[in-house]
């Protein structure tokens, strides 16, 4: 099998899917793989030219050599009621607790089924990795950072201990969601971000609410991965930290049997250090 580390981190020379597909090349009909130091989920071509940004985008990040990392977490003293006073001793975080907590790395990955014909037209295979593989695994990603990862090592900010929850009620999409941003923003951040199912984006584009959203600094993250009756807000630059492992593969995965199916497999490390899980507020519409 061919597998080798691009030496050319920053992507100047080739893309990935050219870098890929000229790897296929080379196997000569075998398996072939390679690593590249840079997210694979940071590489969707048509991220650059139609904003709709992945969870991740939400956040800021790092990249750790270690399966594990130390960091600190505060917790909200629960007695410590949830609003704040007009002093520094009346506000929640002034009875924050903080502790130190271990964020580790798991694995995501999919499988993505190929032609053999696909596999010889290098051209036409670079462009399947870039818009339609690398677009499979960031689904993938929101869907771990919302709802965990199978092994416990990402717990996912929908069902993280500390995040606070909250009803919308009768109110107006709206109404609802300036009021969870003023609730988010009673425990010391600034709301900077919001999660929501795409049904309930369109009717805020519907509305003509963008613009005011968007003057406000509150960037939305519209995906399947969260339910339909629920919005997740929060400061998502304070409250989290993305970790990425040092690389990231392609794969060519060639079958045994002459008739079946080769698959591509797009692997990377990730882990959420939840720093402030209090300044998150899961809306329930």
């Amino acid at each position: 099998m061919l597998d080798y580390l691009i030496d050319d981190p920053a992507l100047r020379s080739r893309s990935v899917g050219e870098e890929f597909a000229l790897a296929v090349a080379r196997a000569g009909g075998g398996d072939a793989a390679v690593r590249v130091r840079t997210p694979l989920t940071t590489l969707f071509p048509l991220a650059s030219t139609r904003p709709r940004p992945t969870v991740r985008e939400q956040t800021k990040g790092g990249t750790v050599t270690e399966h594990a990392l130390r960091y600190v977490r505060e917790l909200r003293d629960e007695e410590g009621g949830e609003r704040s006073g007009t002093v520094y001793a009346g506000t929640p975080e002034a009875v924050f607790r903080p502790s130190v907590a271990k964020a580790e790395l798991t694995e995501l990955s999919v499988r993505v089924p190929v032609p053999a014909e696909l596999c010889a037209d290098p051209a036409l295979l670079a462009r399947f990795v870039e818009h339609r593989v690398v677009v499979r695994l960031c689904t993938v990603e929101n869907e771990v950072l919302l709802r965990g990862s199978a092994d416990g090592a990402i717990t996912g900010l929908l069902a993280a201990p500390g995040v606070r929850h909250g009803s919308a009620g009768p109110k107006r999409l709206l109404d609802a969601l300036m009021d969870g941003c003023a609730g988010v923003e009673e425990m010391g951040g600034s709301c900077d971000g919001l999660v929501m199912h795409p049904a309930n984006y369109w009717r805020l584009v519907g509305s003509g609410a963008l613009p005011a959203l968007d003057a406000a600094g509150l960037r939305i993250t519209r995906t399947r991965m969260i339910d339909r009756d629920q919005v997740l807000l929060g400061d998502f630059r304070a409250g989290i930290t993305l970790l990425d492992g040092e690389e990231s593969t392609l794969a060519l995965r060639r079958p045994s049997a002459p008739d079946g199916s080769a698959a591509i497999v797009a692997t990377m490390r990730l882990g959420l250090a939840l720093h402030l899980p209090q300044h998150f507020l899961l809306l329930e519409l």
